[in-house]
């Protein structure tokens, strides 16, 4: 059986991690560099880092903070925000990237995930989705919608319609990032990310809403998602207690999520 990945998701604005509730009201964590390394230490499968602000300020990313991370970490390192043609994916993968992720942009200009993934293959380039509940109606028969910017523009796309163009386009990954549950730590939206599993053949990673082992055990096997996004539980400051990559792995191997172990001295 395929293990199940843990992976931390840092939003970053001006080089720090930050934390937000439903898209808004971010605030202030730690420098995203220490932050990296602090989890690859824990033996985090996987880090991803969004600058949130590019794609709004119509700015590249931060290169710098890519390569700050990047060179402190030797873990699957995806990097989004501001990316808008093959030659920011190539500059992000230069800057110490591993894949790409692209996600207003995607829908502004679709043709960019298949520009990436026949520059750079399936493999570097990560579709990602902003859903919201809204309730099946014309034009959206799952009823969830795409959203983007941020969770503020809706886009009047299927979510599940448009994580299959975007399979059909090149994407090798698919992160379901639900907005009614983002840091509300009330647990993975379950429909939504079974139904995008169900809709496409390659790897799914659930977003938004884990505060609780079970929480991640439940999108990894109920959720048919092959990933978890984790960063509240991690590292919010509005929890009272932060769990550890070693703590969250145990966990889960207990409740039977096949998962990496951390290894004493790895």
């Amino acid at each position: 059986m395929l293990t199940r990945r843990l992976i931390a998701c840092f939003d970053v604005v001006e080089g720090r991690v930050t934390k937000a509730q439903q898209f808004q009201d971010n605030i202030d964590v730690a420098p995203a560099a220490d932050l990296a390394r602090q989890l690859y230490a824990d033996q985090i499968d996987e880090i991803v880092f969004y600058d949130i602000m590019a794609s709004a300020q119509k700015r590249p990313i931060d290169l710098a903070t890519v390569r700050d991370v990047g060179q402190h970490v030797f873990v699957p390192f995806t990097v989004g925000g501001g990316i808008r043609s093959v030659d920011d994916m190539f500059d992000v993968l230069k800057a110490g990237a591993e894949k790409i992720s692209i996600d207003s942009m995607a829908v502004r200009n679709p043709q960019i995930v298949r520009d990436g993934a026949e520059a750079f293959g399936s493999q570097c380039v990560v579709l990602s989705t902003q859903v919201k509940h809204v309730g099946v109606r014309d034009g959206i028969p799952s009823g969830y919608e795409i959203f983007i910017d941020g969770a503020r523009q809706a886009t009047g796309l299927d979510a599940v319609d448009w994580v299959r163009r975007g399979e059909d386009l090149g994407a090798g990954e698919i992160v379901v990032n639900s907005i009614d549950r983002d840091g509300t730590a009330s647990g993975y939206d379950l429909t939504i990310t079974q139904a995008v599993a169900d809709a496409v053949n390659v790897p799914v990673i659930a977003s938004g809403g884990a505060g609780t082992v079970d929480h991640i055990a439940a999108g990894l096997t109920d959720g048919g998602a092959s990933a978890a996004i984790v960063s509240s539980i991690l590292y919010s400051p509005r929890f009272e207690r932060n769990l550890g990559v070693r703590e969250l792995k145990a966990a889960l191997l207990a409740l039977g999520v096949p998962m990496r172990p951390w290894v004493e001295g790895g």
